[in-house]
């Protein structure tokens, strides 16, 4: 007798293993693709791309163009969303990544200010957006592969190894830089915590080529991935929606306007602990706007050592998130991230130990903040538009959160005369706004993912808003 048909619900599950490893992997890449670019828009991308502007200007632009991306990733999030909700997440994931590993390796081959004038720069914004368009799809898709494959009560400890990417990518992005910048010195007598003129050449292009590597792994593990049951479910009942932006907007705009609160402080912290701290690390005490003066290898040393504890919170936030709750978990935590937004003059103040502390904090509760997200923001929409939704909060975020925070920093800190303490000040009104929308926001721990959908036989959807489409196939 033949095999009778295998249905959604017994279609061949993931392992825990693959799952984990495929939802850490890719979003290991895409941190590590951010995180070469943020160091190298401190590093060398003001005088190779903006050559014609004072030291301030010209940094002030290359964080431009960082915040660039973040404008593109909602973007990403519509055009991979919409792909994600009605083909799946397994292909929509795969192409995220294709995008930000082209992007990435071109980025490393571009010709400089001096070689080709404003073209050059133009094709660097150009780059940086297509990276943002691709981060714009991955996280969202890398999540709901961790939380969509998860038992139900360990839907947030699942949900940390995406975010596990971003500690990982950063110590392998600047690690690279470290090693690079040691084999390439600066000569006898020239700033040590400037870069060589041999790293300037050619040497900073070797971390955006390496990362072809990294997404060929990234690909093979990928491809072995099957859609998740609650995916398949969904589409086998006719679930789809033509259009999950239009159901997002029109059905689950409170949860994305929340969603997106709920990521601010995060961000903020953020894009202050990497991309900020090192401007403000690196740059000499007797500058026209002074920094701590560490030499670049020294500072980034330091900042790994931080990030180290970042990893480390971000798979303790998850089993917390588990037990007591995504919401209590992060209201704790956010009020904590405004008190150390006020204690930055007192921690810096105190000397290196003060400095190796603040950044121990700082990266310990981006870990905390961090982790519980992705299973919170997945969990806020039903799985027809969840990748939808969630990639829309999480990205629109960004603009709010990380687009701005380096470029607002710099102008506080130069306002400051050199103090960081209008920078630390800023941090804690958004971590303000963030609490206030955990304290109106609603549990999701303990929700099915199964939840939330309409009947497939119904002529309206439960909302009373969109009729069920037909079944979607890839």
């Amino acid at each position: 007798m033949p095999a009778p048909a295998t249905s959604p619900a017994q279609a061949p599950a993931n392992s825990r293993s693959r799952v984990l490893v495929a939802s850490l992997i890719g979003t290991t890449i895409e941190f590590y693709d951010f995180y070469i670019y943020a160091t190298a828009a401190v590093l060398v991308f003001p005088s190779l791309f903006f050559p014609n502007s004072d030291p301030t200007t010209a940094l002030l632009s290359s964080f431009a163009v960082f915040g660039a991306a973040m404008v593109a990733r909602p973007i990403g999030a519509v055009v991979f969303g919409h792909l994600g909700d009605r083909l799946g997440r397994k292909g929509t994931l795969v192409a995220s990544l294709l995008t930000m590993g082209i992007a990435t390796f071109l980025i490393g081959v571009l010709p400089t200010y001096e070689q080709a004038g404003w073209i050059a720069t133009a094709l660097l914004v150009l780059m940086r957006l297509a990276q943002g368009f691709a981060l714009g799809g991955e996280w969202s898709g890398a999540a709901l592969v961790a939380t969509e494959n998860a038992p139900k009560n360990k839907r947030a400890l699942y949900g940390t190894f995406p975010q596990l990417g971003a500690p990982l990518g950063f110590i392998i992005g600047n690690g690279l830089f470290l090693i690079i910048g040691a084999l390439l010195p600066s000569s006898a007598g020239a700033d040590p915590s400037q870069p060589s003129e041999a790293f300037l050449t050619w040497g900073w292009r070797i971390p955006f080529l390496f990362s072809a590597v990294m997404v060929v792994i990234g690909l093979w593990v990928r491809m072995r991935l099957v859609e998740a049951p609650v995916f398949s479910k969904t589409r086998e009942a006719g679930l789809v929606r033509k259009l999950p932006l239009a159901t997002v907007f029109r059905s689950h705009w409170k949860q994305l306007v929340l969603g997106t609160f709920f990521m601010l402080a995060t961000y903020v912290l953020f894009y202050l602990m990497t991309t900020f701290s090192l401007s403000y690390g690196r740059t000499a005490k007797d500058a026209a706007v002074p920094g701590l003066g560490y030499s670049y290898t020294t500072f980034v040393l330091m900042m790994i050592f931080g990030v180290l504890f970042f990893a480390a919170f971000t798979l303790i936030s998850g089993p917390l998130a588990d037990k007591y709750g995504r919401r209590s978990t992060l209201i704790w935590v956010t009020a904590a991230i405004l008190v150390f937004g006020l204690v930055w003059v007192p921690l810096i103040g105190m000397g290196t130990l003060g400095v190796v502390l603040w950044l121990v904090l700082g990266f310990t509760l981006m870990g905390m903040t961090f982790g519980p997200m992705g299973a919170l923001l997945p969990e806020l929409f039903p799985t027809s538009v969840r990748y939808t939704g969630s990639g829309i909060s999480y990205n629109v975020s960004s603009i709010l959160g990380a687009a701005v925070a380096p470029f607002i920093a710099v102008a506080l800190w130069e306002a400051a005369d050199g103090s960081p303490w209008l920078v630390g000040v800023y941090l804690s009104s958004m971590a303000l706004l963030t609490l206030v929308s955990l304290l109106i926001g609603k549990e999701t721990k303990d929700i099915d993912l199964d939840e939330g959908e309409a009947p497939a036989t119904a002529a309206v959807s439960q909302d009373g808003t969109e009729t069920p489409t037909a079944p979607v196939t890839p």
